[in-house]
């Protein structure tokens, strides 16, 4: 088959494509034809070390499929040939990545289709959107009739944030550019503020969660309500200050995470939710940008350049 894959960690530019040997399926494994697959930042990170995490070398990169089922192991009941699925947790401890033909995926992480849900719609929103739902109600504990307020609305994982939590009852409070305003409130965003002028004016959210990287805790926990709490899901490289009164005289929490990190039966819980939008339309990618699998060391530089600001790529490997 053919990979994009790389043999050591560094720049984009230690990105291989070319022939990979065709990987074999365990018992509990189904054997995927990759339909599309995508570039999250996280893929950067990983690629770049700097989140470290076993690689098998050579390794092939990328979380995130949509696919078809080429083969199930007899321990992955459930699955057949031709069955339409996603995936979003290849690529990391030890697991080879997307980025190929062919992929393999451990049963209790691969996932049934929507019919009628396209494979670019599926691989453009599953990570961003299952991310979301972390943030949200794993760490966030969010609940029905609560303020939320989303720093970075207009992003991939700030609009999945958005839909998820108006659909669940919560009032949306979102940060973003003037021009990204209206595009926020289409997503359900009762209020939408300007992030250079605004920040949260008088609101007091029971949740915050940022996902701009900025990290404003000394001006965000003060704001917060009685027994708010934030959510910071990035920043690799921020040193916020954190204002412990504003914490502990108010039962005020901080919880950071990343999806990396969350269990089998956490990710089937965002998946089934992520399934239940995707089948009635309501997660769609603002935009994509269309490349070969060929491409995916240039779609590593544009991720890194910020040239994809609302935009996903969508990398196809074409046929085998």
């Amino acid at each position: 088959m053919r990979a994009a894959y790389l043999q050591e960690l560094g720049t984009p530019d230690v990105i291989r494509y070319g022939d990979f040997d065709d990987p074999v399926p365990g018992p509990t494994d189904v054997l995927v034809e990759v339909v599309a697959t995508t570039v999250n930042p996280v893929d950067a990170f990983v690629r770049s070390g700097l989140f470290r995490t076993p690689l098998p070398m050579p390794f092939v990169v990328g979380r995130d499929l949509a696919g078809t089922v080429v083969a199930a192991g007899p321990g992955a009941a459930g699955f057949a040939p031709g069955d339409a699925v996603w995936c979003n947790s290849l690529g990391h401890a030890g697991r080879q990545g997307a980025a190929a033909q062919l992929a393999v995926v451990p049963i209790e992480r691969v996932y049934r289709r929507p019919p009628g849900v396209a494979p670019e719609t599926a691989v453009t929103v599953a990570h961003p959107a299952a991310t979301a739902y972390l943030a949200l109600f794993t760490h966030g504990r969010l609940r029905a009739g609560e303020t939320v307020a989303v720093a970075g609305g207009a992003g991939n994982v700030g609009a999945a944030l958005i839909v998820l939590a108006a659909e669940a009852g919560a009032r949306v409070v979102a940060t973003a550019s003037a021009a990204d305003a209206e595009y926020c409130r289409s997503l359900g965003a009762h209020d939408v503020l300007d992030y250079r002028e605004a920040g949260l004016g008088t609101r007091r959210p029971d949740l915050y969660v940022d996902t701009s990287g900025r990290n404003d805790l000394e001006t965000v926990l003060d704001r917060l309500a009685f027994r708010g709490r934030a959510v910071i899901l990035s920043g690799a490289t921020s040193r916020p200050v954190l204002p412990a009164a504003a914490l502990y005289m108010y039962d005020r929490t901080v919880t950071g995470f990343v999806i990396s990190h969350a269990t089998t039966a956490e990710l089937a819980e965002a998946a089934a939710a992520v399934n239940r939008l995707l089948a009635a339309g309501r997660l769609q990618p603002r935009a994509t940008v269309e490349l070969p699998l060929s491409a995916t060391a240039e779609a590593h530089h544009m991720l890194e350049r910020g040239d994809l600001r609302g935009r996903r790529v969508v990398l196809r490997p074409g046929v085998r």
